[in-house]
């Protein structure tokens, strides 16, 4: 309901400006953009065609393009950094934390990001070259430098009141950490603990000797887990020496969430996650082509299994009627499996040590499934033909593909998996082809021994 309105408030703003805009009233829209939030303007801008967006972002405040930048989708932030010269960039990037600034960075040619951190302050430089080091995807890619550290032999009074004169804390500070004099880390204490302990506590006294770290080149979606897992704010980042680098916060590991889910959703139609919904028509044909011409060689495939039992077709028109009824029962099957596996991937539940099991699960379930079907169309078929060997025909190719429909959907994401290959971008596929050449090998095959001269 609150998702609902949101968007509804969302389309009801983009209307207006639109309007706004159409009138020639672009003080008026400039107005509107400077009382609302950079979420909802990058919200806004993605939900704008080009014309529209350049628009709209040659009227939205300087002082809030960083931010906005750090909201946008890969390729509608592509987009916009078109339009942005080197200097206003700079500008725009401005006090940014780290780990937004890298994000945004990413998305330039070299020689444009180049020109950009020569053009920063040395302190700012080394920070985002701190992050830029480690590769995409990994702990330290995500990491925000700013961080509080303390030494273990302070007073608690001493650290509040470093606190005062500093007059802020990072974003999503909810733990201090201690380190060493070679900045590796000992310990972590609460800010709940600082301000409840006696001020004359020594730091080392109170601190917490095993605080939970994660290391810089952790894969983001192992991050995400064990903040699910533990229901953690923040985190710390270390390197393989144990030195304090950064820290990961909440809000941080809900974007990797979120890109994670859309990945997968848009995956199974063989889309890129940040593909832009009002990116140019070339950009998105091209983009799209390539997984449509992998289908074509998949339906091709299937298609000549049944061009070798062209003369059974020929002979018996009524196989060309329920031939269709095999694959689609296996492809269910076997997506419900894929779909099982892959989201028992996405959580963590799937490992060396129990795939065997869920294998010989899986095929367990399709072929009591597979059986259950079976028989049934056998009934049904017999009787709608009157043909009981056509009911048994069609009732024995069921079951074995919705057998290798269950099994394939578990095999094929592991395999892909052991790989390297992203089973949420092509399992759909390969299991549609799978059951599809093996449902119309069953079913023509055993047709033509039946039937066959």
């Amino acid at each position: 309901m609150l998702e609902q309105m949101e968007h509804d408030s969302t389309h009801l703003r983009l209307s207006e400006m639109n309007e706004a805009l159409d009138s020639g009233m672009f003080v008026h829209v400039k107005r509107m953009l400077n009382q609302t939030p950079p979420c909802d303007i990058a919200l806004l801008l993605e939900s704008s065609p080009p014309a529209g967006r350049k628009v709209l972002w040659r009227l939205t405040d300087s002082e809030m393009q960083g931010e906005i930048l750090d909201e946008l989708n890969e390729d509608a932030k592509t987009s916009i950094l078109k339009l942005m010269d080197t200097e206003s960039l700079v500008a725009a990037t401005e006090g940014l934390d780290t780990d937004d600034l890298a994000n945004i960075l990413r998305s330039l040619p070299d020689s444009i990001y180049q020109e950009v951190i020569t053009q920063m302050d040395t302190q700012d430089r080394h920070r985002l070259e701190a992050a830029m080091a480690y590769p995409e995807d990994t702990a330290g890619s995500i990491m925000d430098t700013d961080t509080i550290t303390l030494r273990p032999d302070v007073t608690v009074d001493v650290i509040l009141r470093y606190i005062r004169l500093r007059g802020e804390l990072p974003e999503a500070t909810d733990t201090l950490y201690v380190v060493d004099k070679d900045d590796r880390l000992i310990g972590d204490v609460p800010l709940a603990m600082l301000l409840t302990t006696d001020p004359n506590s020594v730091i080392s006294t109170i601190m917490d000797r095993e605080a939970e770290t994660l290391p810089a080149t952790m894969d983001t979606s192992e991050v995400a887990k064990l903040f699910e897992r533990h229901d953690w704010i923040s985190a710390p980042v270390l390197d393989d020496s144990g030195k304090l680098l950064g820290r990961i916060t909440i809000d941080d590991v809900v974007d990797i969430i979120r890109e994670n889910a859309e990945h997968d959703m848009m995956g199974m139609a063989g889309m890129d996650d940040d593909e832009d919904t009002f990116a140019p028509v070339i950009q998105s044909t091209k983009r799209r082509t390539l997984w449509l011409g992998v289908n074509l060689v998949a339906a091709l495939t299937a298609a000549s299994v049944s061009n070798m039992f062209e003369a059974t077709l020929e002979q018996l028109a009524t196989l060309a009627i329920l031939m269709t009824i095999v694959p689609s029962m296996g492809g269910i099957a076997g997506n419900q499996t894929l779909a099982l596996v892959i989201r028992g991937m996405a959580v963590g539940h799937i490992s060396d040590e129990n795939s065997r099991w869920l294998i010989g699960k899986e095929a367990m379930v399709g072929a009591l499934n597979g059986a259950i079907w079976a028989i049934s169309i056998a009934i049904i078929v017999s009787l709608w033909k009157g043909d009981m060997s056509l009911g048994l025909i069609i009732g024995g190719a069921m079951f074995i593909n919705m057998a290798m429909g269950g099994l394939a959907g578990v095999v094929i994401p592991l395999v892909m998996k052991k790989y390297n290959i992203d089973p949420a971008l092509a399992g759909g596929m390969a299991l549609t082809t799978v059951t599809d050449v093996v449902g119309l090998f069953a079913f023509l095959g055993m047709a033509t021994l039946v039937y066959g001269s």
